[in-house]
């Protein structure tokens, strides 16, 4: 059995990949958690748009394990306006519906709009990041 030989100093995953990784965190338990909070009790991310949420949370995880950095950012790039658009979305077709009496934003639609706005800024990170050469 031969020793593991470490990875060369440049080859480094960039840092917008663990931001990436958080933010596939964030929207996973998002989507689980309440989106919606009203008198008669929670209402569930998964009965709506977390179920895209949680997909997109997948595609996330996707991006922060790929070691190519421009499809990284493409990833977070997508991620990040389903995190964002979504729960914004969700906020004003209730607004829509009942208007501001009777409900508040819950946890789930709080994280994973955090987790959308993480995963702009992976991709920002990403896309900016220059190329390693070894």
């Amino acid at each position: 059995m031969t020793p593991r030989t470490p990875r060369p100093a440049g080859r480094r995953r960039p840092a917008g990949q663990a931001r990436l990784l958080g933010a596939a965190a964030m929207l996973v338990v998002g989507a689980l958690l309440p989106w919606l909070m009203t008198a008669a009790g929670p209402v569930a991310g998964m009965r709506g748009p977390g179920v895209w949420t949680l997909y997109a949370g997948v595609l996330a995880l996707a991006g922060g394990l790929v070691p190519h950095r421009r499809v990284a950012a493409v990833h977070g790039a997508v991620v990040g306006a389903v995190g964002v658009g979504l729960p914004l979305w969700q906020v004003v077709h209730v607004l829509g519906l009942v208007g501001t009496a009777g409900w508040a934003p819950g946890p789930g639609l709080v994280m994973t709009a955090g987790g959308g706005v993480l995963a702009l800024a992976a991709a920002a990170a990403l896309w900016r990041t220059p190329a390693v050469t070894a």
